[in-house]
């Protein structure tokens, strides 16, 4: 395989007990691993694409290598270069692929968004990183975005999108076609930056976060033992384009260990549709969050016999959901847990035996500690800090290298030779870590230390509630009261009685300590570009 030449993996019984690295020092992903496997198996499918249009394509790693050569020598032929930043927003067009690998030849910074932007969102974003230019979806209103950002900005910006017709922008894939498929390598370090993406918290402004090329390479494992991934496999992550669950799922490590990608390009998401192409395509590996498995457990769907594997990630899934797809499927759900600064930290990995609402065990790439504040080890069972060793003083492979113009930021996260991780956890005597929640969502209540999670838990169990999310309010005897937030099902109205009646549900399967004191009814959630409710604005 393919990954073989740049790592060594020894194993165990199929555990992998150690993982040793060996790339050149001028690794890059579409040179070294998109045109080996072009030049030894030419045939083999890398990309398997459909749309909710009715279109199909399927493309070979020689097409990914011809086109991306392409793309590159019209993109530097317009000015770009080594080290400049290009802000990409391709939904999950097929065009997306044969973009990023372009951008690695050039050994130019992709800057991965998602099509949900407004023009304010893309215009700190082409300001912050000194973007020189842009590649768009012709859908979703992002022209227009894009045009009015450029006003606000006022910056010189290379416009490109995948379409003829769009007003200011050029048809990259048709000055494309007019190139011919043959250019010489452009050197780039593997320390140098690749990839980049802006954050989005719940608080203050996106942070831009940095990768360098090896973050390909982390990717194997994530690929290879926990999405069940191998060699002549199809594998399919729901992920935009725009998020780096992409990077994790729909690129890097699949591509690494021999599987083929499978892409469906839809503008309205019905999950319904998903069990259909599944099986049309015969897919073998998945994954998706854990709304798409709450769906499809809830509503039922058709057998999917092709399938191997499954996995989720990105927010708490009840153990009574992992269950029913066990039941429905015969497949075990496994989660994990990462983040855009990260590859996969933790996971229940393939060679183990997963447990449920668990974020499984730490990665063999990374020596995972729980800190107490003081930074000292927590016991067994105890909650505090994930946090990532550092190895001989050297940042692990698929740790992010910087944060976007931010020295300070940076030292703050790496310190003591570790990586804060900013997310509270327990370790249990097994090595299996329970996530918390962010330490700046952890409650306060009466000197006890409360995540929110364990009380969504409960309160996703009552059939009137459709989402809900926990926080603390100030209160003058316990420092902080919990209040619950929460939208209804379709249909349900809110009422005094129903209040009652959800926080008696809750507060008799609750310590305490823990008990809601509040229930407040919300229409909607305020949520960041990435999904997650922003718990601050329901407090002030």
């Amino acid at each position: 395989m393919i990954y073989e030449q740049f790592c060594t993996i020894t194993e165990d019984g199929g555990r992998p007990v150690s993982v040793d690295y060996h790339y050149p020092q001028c690794f890059n992903f579409a040179y070294d691993v998109v045109d080996q496997v072009a030049v030894k198996t030419p045939e083999k499918t890398a990309l398997v694409w459909c749309s909710d249009r009715g279109e199909e394509r399927t493309f070979t790693f020689h097409d990914i290598m011809e086109m991306s050569i392409r793309y590159a020598k019209v993109l530097i032929s317009s000015g770009i270069s080594k080290g400049d930043k290009v802000i990409v927003s391709l939904r999950r067009h097929y065009e997306y692929w044969i973009t990023a690998v372009a951008l690695e030849r050039i050994g130019a910074v992709m800057i991965p968004v998602t099509s949900m932007l407004t023009a304010e969102d893309f215009a700190y974003r082409i300001s912050a990183s000194d973007a020189k230019a842009v590649i768009i979806t012709p859908f979703d209103n992002v022209p227009e975005n894009i045009r009015k950002a450029k006003a606000i900005t006022d910056r010189e910006l290379s416009l490109w999108t995948i379409a003829d017709g769009v007003e200011g922008f050029d048809n990259l894939p048709a000055e494309a076609e007019m190139q011919t498929p043959i250019m010489e390598r452009i050197d780039t370090r593997a320390e140098e930056a690749m990839l980049m993406y802006f954050t989005s918290g719940t608080t203050g402004r996106p942070k831009g976060v940095i990768h360098d090329h090896t973050y390909a390479l982390s990717h194997i494992i994530t690929a290879k033992y926990w999405q069940g991934a191998f060699d002549g496999g199809l594998h399919f992550t729901l992920a935009e384009t725009g998020w780096a669950k992409a990077s994790w799922g729909k690129l890097y490590g699949q591509w690494l260990v021999g599987s083929a990608v499978m892409v469906y390009d839809f503008t309205s998401f019905d999950p319904g549709q998903l069990a259909t192409i599944i099986n049309r395509y015969g897919v073998t590996s998945f994954c998706a969050p854990p709304t798409v498995y709450r769906y499809l457990v809830r509503k039922g769907f058709t057998a999917m016999p092709t399938l191997r594997s499954a996995t989720t990630a990105g927010e708490y899934l009840s153990p009574d959901i992992f269950r029913a797809f066990r039941e429905k499927t015969g497949i075990t759900l496994r989660e994990g847990y990462g983040q855009t600064e990260t590859a996969l930290i933790a996971a229940n990995f393939t060679y183990d035996k997963a447990v449920d609402g668990s974020m499984g065990k730490p990665s063999p790439l990374y020596t995972v500690r729980i800190l107490r504040p003081d930074g000292s080890e927590a016991s067994p069972g105890e909650k505090g800090e994930i946090a990532i060793e550092a190895e001989n003083r050297k940042k692990p492979i698929g740790v992010f290298s910087s944060y976007l113009d931010d020295g300070e930021l940076y030292e703050k996260a790496w310190r003591d030779g570790l990586y804060h991780t900013g997310d509270e956890a327990s370790m249990d005597e097994n090595g299996s870590i329970w996530f918390f929640g962010r330490i700046d969502d952890v409650i306060k209540s009466s000197g006890f230390r409360i995540g929110p999670g364990e009380i969504e838990y409960i309160v996703s169990k009552h059939p009137a509630v459709e989402e809900c999310s926990v926080v603390g309010i100030p209160d003058v005897l316990r420092g902080q009261k919990i209040k619950a937030f929460i939208k209804l099902h379709q249909g349900v109205r809110p009422s005094r009685e129903l209040e009652k009646t959800i926080r008696d549900f809750c507060n008799s399967q609750l310590a305490e300590y823990k008990w809601i004191r509040s229930i407040g009814f919300v229409d909607n959630f305020q949520k960041t570009i990435s999904g997650k409710i922003i718990k601050h604005l329901l407090i002030t």
